[in-house]
């Protein structure tokens, strides 16, 4: 028994880590799948099939090694065991024997023993190979306890769920970073009245997408304050806070599923005649109905046998079904064509009616109305006012508005 517990051990130490070795290659492997089919245009696109199929087989073929040498090492289990069974018996045999010749044992005596033997090596032997078995089975459930062992959203001890809130949202000297030493959003403050529009905007990077993430509370801040209806957002339920406010990213995602469940997903109990308000409230019906099955057509992953600004025009049906009193459009209109944003802006207008909105934007001809602009650079608000003030100024906003209609001064007035 000594004997079987070094060995079962020593072969244990290296199958765990051969295992654990086998299951990093084999996620590395799925990744790669994953990837090239999921991003099948791109890599058709920038003619990478053959270096796709190259970093496959390198993944591949690591993972083969790796796989074969720790079933060797597995592998030696079995005859190991068996070795020492028979070293067992060899040795009940041997000293029976002697004992026999001093007749200081029967032959019946000898004999018994020998089975005894025989029956502890058998369940011994079964033990080992199912601790190896054990260290497959613990290889893979680690990286499973990784996941189980990250610390899942929680709420504070006194959040309340909200039922009605009427829009009033304040941020004072927020700070930010998605890393701590690096800082995204730096003492922001601002504030919306209830069924205000305030339109952020700004070059790429400035945080205007940051700050739609912390309202939501995806991320919470560092320092400072965020409030809804003069409410510190750290007290409310999560789940309540977010059931109040509409979102509509730039990159949307919809789920492998018909079309009418894809808009339903923004209220679970709407009727098939709300979904379809939404939808034409959201100018998507006209191509909706061009579907092979109208609203029962079901989408592939990801939606993509729609067009990308067919897919934003659902993501806001959506959005517009879920009757939120807080919207966060952040480039809602970016994939869509000139003629569709006109028509979708008036649906847009009737929707933030009464609530309040925040507008994230790079095309400055779809602001012009909004209550407040405020205009981001490094993560600090540089500029505010209306459209037309900001434009007085001549400051930062006037150039970026300017330079999107090449400078052209008869735009700007």
């Amino acid at each position: 028994m000594p004997l079987t517990v070094v060995i079962t051990r020593q072969i244990a130490r290296y199958t765990r880590a051969g295992y654990r070795e086998t299951q990093q290659a084999l996620g590395e492997l799925n990744g790669i799948i994953e990837e090239t089919i999921t991003g099948e245009r791109v890599v058709q696109a920038f003619v990478r099939e053959k270096t796709t199929v190259a970093q496959f087989a390198v993944t591949n073929q690591r993972l083969k090694k790796v796989a074969l040498r720790t079933r060797i090492v597995t592998s030696f289990m079995g005859p190991m065991m068996n070795m020492v069974n028979n070293f067992g018996l060899a040795v009940v045999a041997s000293a029976g024997g002697w004992l026999a010749v001093q007749s200081l044992a029967t032959v019946g005596e000898i004999a018994a023993f020998v089975n005894y033997a025989g029956r502890l090596g058998r369940p011994l032997n079964m033990i080992a190979q199912l601790f190896t078995t054990i260290q497959s089975a613990l290889a893979g459930a680690e990286r499973f306890f990784e996941l189980l062992d990250e610390t899942p959203e929680t709420d504070a001890a006194d959040a309340l769920a909200l039922e009605h809130i009427r829009g009033h949202v304040r941020l004072r000297d927020v700070n930010f970073g998605y890393q701590a030493q690096v800082p995204v959003l730096k003492n922001v403050s601002l504030e919306a009245a209830p069924g205000e529009t305030v339109a952020l905007v700004g070059p790429t990077g400035a945080g205007k997408t940051t700050i739609a993430n912390l309202l939501t509370r995806f991320y919470d801040i560092q320092s400072g304050q965020i409030e809804i209806d003069d409410r510190d957002v750290v007290t409310i339920k999560k789940e309540a806070l977010r059931r109040k406010i509409g979102l509509v990213l730039q990159d949307n995602f919809l789920f492998a599923a018909t079309v009418m469940e894809n808009i339903r997903y923004g209220r679970l109990d709407a009727s098939d005649e709300q979904v379809c308000a939404a939808a034409r409230l959201a100018n998507a019906e006209m191509f909706i109905h061009r579907l092979p099955h109208g609203y029962q057509t079901v989408l592939t992953e990801r939606g993509n046998n729609l067009s990308q600004g067919q897919r934003q025009l659902l993501a806001i049906a959506r959005a517009i079904l879920a009757d939120p009193e807080i919207l966060i459009l952040d480039e809602a209109t970016s994939n869509v064509d000139t003629r569709t944003e006109k028509h979708l802006q008036e649906a847009l207008l009737n929707l933030m009616k009464g609530r309040t909105s925040f507008v994230i934007a790079h095309r400055l001809s779809t602001i012009r109305d909004a209550d407040q602009v405020l205009v981001i650079n490094g993560g600090e608000i540089i500029e505010r006012g209306t459209h037309e003030s900001l434009l007085a100024q001549k400051g930062f906003y006037h150039n970026l508005y300017l330079s999107q209609f090449k400078g052209s001064a008869t735009a700007a007035s």
